[in-house]
């Protein structure tokens, strides 16, 4: 028996499908009904790569007793936060004030008249353990609760809607501290600084901002900030969070050495990852570790995360199954070697030279069995090449050269019941997402300046294509994709996101000059209809949803804070400076500034919650307009120039190379490429 979620278009909500708890999606007959009935709104958000979340579905949301509890006192509402992140990032916020923590699941109740929460949590567990209490004694006290303390409740739920609403609204700065861009890149260096406690998160908003860090005088540091960029891109291509069969990196590591995985491949994270050691590369740390790590994540992409209409899919699930007869997946099973399979697949040459460059032992580092982690960043010999070869064909059934693709499990149990070659692969969630598929079309696009990879810009255009091709309806730019079906209507990270990642594609296409006219009059039409729908003229920046489609919000966030993605204001300050310098407008100046001025005082009293603000900000103070021949530009390209937009120039002085613009005013023209190039890096530490 399945309840209305298995009609839902959410992998994660039909997950939840036979659970005997009577789900609704979020939608107005839920929310009236529960006004109707008078039932606190139970809201469940999670994801459908969510270990914690697949956890809680097997426990307490299949329990009979807790079902039939939660149905009669209770109205449930299950929420992907991949569709509805702006509902996540509110009811995310009023957990973190009730508790002092968040995480997924999140789950919250909330009040059926105003939508306000009142109570929550994340996992809670059948029976108390963990020092957690069992579910069904948390819903009957919170059921007594609100039948019982009516005046408590009333006071609650108002302290929390202040709380909320007052959060949303940050106190202006007119003028913003000299200092500041400074204060932002030394604190946020600090955040990626390597230490030796707890989980290791890849956090690339951070390590850009670091990074763009490393072209200013560093010597006064509080950090040897090239020293921490290099580390974090070393940590990650040579770590357990990368995935050195084939290709494709983590969630995050369990430790501070980088080994153990929670083993979720997540789109976004490669994007962010891709773009950050291309941009290494290029600012001078070629390690042959690097290089490689981008060409198997793309080969990953293209193999595994790539629909046949071009887009890129959301996410690999951390759990799969070691055999059709289980009853439930096991964490790491696709992706981890015991060391009896090792001698059994590989030669005795072959394990030792394995164990020559990989963290590779009998006992393993993980529950027995070994994660592939790498000792070094120079080449792989062949040796090591053909035995990670032969790893790859027992995980897939087939050489890495004869497997072009490799199709997805879209549920557990199309995983158990598929004919597999190879071991069972974790479940894969197809849905297209605008914002993760910018992401990595922004990654792409870098690699394909550095590296020259004429495939690398092929697949970042077949993504762009669809995008633009297939994302609107009713004359509106939407969010999601189901197999050619659009859904919600975008939000600012799909906004933001995409109008950089076309940015992104006009700048690394100077031969092709109707290609790039094409991608930068598609950036100025989405960014109208940004400005129209999402732009906060009395406060400054955008909201994270539009103002026709917040009725059922408690509020219009603006966010600013960084978290596995960078900040929807901070991309799209940046994106203004780059519009400014690439038409001539200064009406994109002038918004930047004010979308600045509306964030500086959460930029000096928290510099650590909001690293691509800060990125915003160098772009603001140390723009640079270089424009030159379609030939200099492409040797221009690969170098590492964080603070330029690259332009052809068909009118430059005669004998002169190219001109470089500092903001609003243009240095002298540059007679030589040696010239150019001294005063595209002066130009760019300007301000600091």
């Amino acid at each position: 028996m399945t309840n209305r979620l298995a009609q839902a278009q959410s992998l994660y909500l039909r997950k939840h499908a036979e659970n005997p708890i009577d789900w609704w999606t979020w939608c107005d007959e839920a929310l009236a009904t529960a006004k109707a009935q008078n039932k606190p709104i139970f809201l469940s958000i999670g994801y459908s790569s969510c270990h914690w979340c697949t956890v809680m579905e097997g426990e307490a949301f299949s329990d009979l007793a807790i079902a039939d509890y939660m149905n009669a006192h209770f109205l449930p509402i299950k929420v992907d936060r991949e569709e509805r992140p702006d509902l996540d990032s509110i009811y995310m916020q009023a957990l973190q004030m009730m508790v002092g923590q968040g995480g997924w699941p999140l789950n919250i109740f909330i009040a059926p008249d105003d939508l306000v929460p009142f109570y929550g949590g994340t996992y809670f567990p059948v029976e108390p353990r963990y020092g957690r209490p069992g579910f069904l004694q948390v819903l009957q006290a919170i059921r007594r609760y609100y039948d019982t303390e009516k005046q408590d409740l009333l006071a609650r739920k108002a302290a929390i809607l202040e709380a909320i609403q007052q959060s949303a609204v940050l106190p202006k700065t007119q003028q913003s501290d000299e200092d500041l861009l400074k204060k932002g890149i030394e604190t946020n260096t600090g955040v990626i600084t390597p230490h030796d406690y707890g989980t290791q998160f890849p956090m690339i908003p951070y390590a850009e901002l670091a990074l763009r860090g490393t072209r200013f005088n560093y010597s006064a540091w509080r950090y040897d900030i090239p020293q921490v960029c290099q580390q974090r891109g070393l940590d990650l291509a040579l770590g357990g969070i990368y995935d050195h069969v084939a290709g494709g990196f983590h969630r995050y590591t369990v430790d501070p050495t980088w080994t153990v995985p929670h083993f979720e491949k997540m789109l976004y994270d490669n994007g962010q990852i891709v773009e950050y050691l291309a941009n290494l590369w290029s600012n001078g740390v070629q390690e042959p570790v690097i290089e490689r790590a981008i060409a198997l994540t793309v080969q990953w992409l293209k193999r595994e995360m790539t629909a046949p209409e071009g887009y890129f899919y959301a996410a690999q699930d951390a759990d799969s199954f070691t055999s059709p007869y289980e009853g439930e997946p096991e964490e790491g099973a696709f992706y981890v070697w015991s060391y009896s399979e090792l001698q059994q697949i590989l030669s005795s040459e072959e394990l030792s030279a394995l164990e020559q460059q990989f963290t590779v032992t009998s006992q393993g580092n993980f529950e027995g069995r070994n994660v592939l982690q790498r000792r070094h960043p120079s080449s792989l010999s062949g040796i090591v090449e053909q035995a990670l070869s032969k790893l790859f064909t027992v995980r897939y059934g087939a050489t890495p050269e004869s497997l072009d693709v490799f199709p997805p499990a879209r549920n557990n149990q199309e995983a158990k019941t598929q004919n597999w070659s190879g071991r069972i692969p974790a479940v894969t969630d197809t849905k297209m997402i605008v914002a993760w598929n910018s992401l990595m079309i922004s990654g792409l696009a870098r690699a394909y300046a550095v590296f020259k990879k004429s495939e690398y810009l092929e697949i970042a255009l077949s993504s762009a294509r669809f995008i633009l091709n297939r994302q609107r309806d009713n004359g509106r730019f939407h969010r999601l994709n189901y197999e050619g079906q659009t859904s919600v209507i975008a939000q600012s990270e799909d906004y933001a996101l995409f109008i950089k990642a076309l940015l992104d594609l006009h700048q690394v296409m100077p031969q092709d000059a109707n290609a790039q006219q094409f991608w930068l009059e598609q950036a100025i039409a989405l960014q109208a209809e940004f400005d129209e729908y999402l732009w906060s003229s009395e406060l400054g920046g955008y909201y994270n949803t539009a103002s026709d489609a917040s009725r059922d919000l408690i509020v219009r966030e603006r966010s600013y804070a960084d978290n596995a993605t960078p900040a929807a204001n901070g991309v799209a300050i940046a994106n203004l400076v780059r519009l400014a310098l690439l038409t001539e407008k200064l009406s994109y100046l002038d918004r930047a500034e004010q979308a600045l001025q509306a964030f500086t005082s959460v930029m000096d009293s928290a510099p650590q919650a909001c690293p691509s603000l800060f990125t915003a900000l160098d772009w603001y103070r140390n723009c640079t307009l270089v424009r030159t021949t379609s030939t200099t530009l492409d040797t221009v390209l690969a170098k590492y120039l964080p603070a330029s937009v690259l332009s052809v120039a068909t009118d430059l002085p005669a004998s002169a190379v190219g001109l470089v613009c500092q903001g609003l005013a243009c240095l002298s023209p540059a007679r030589t490429a040696a010239e150019l190039f001294e005063q595209v890096e002066q130009s760019q530490v300007r301000s600091l």
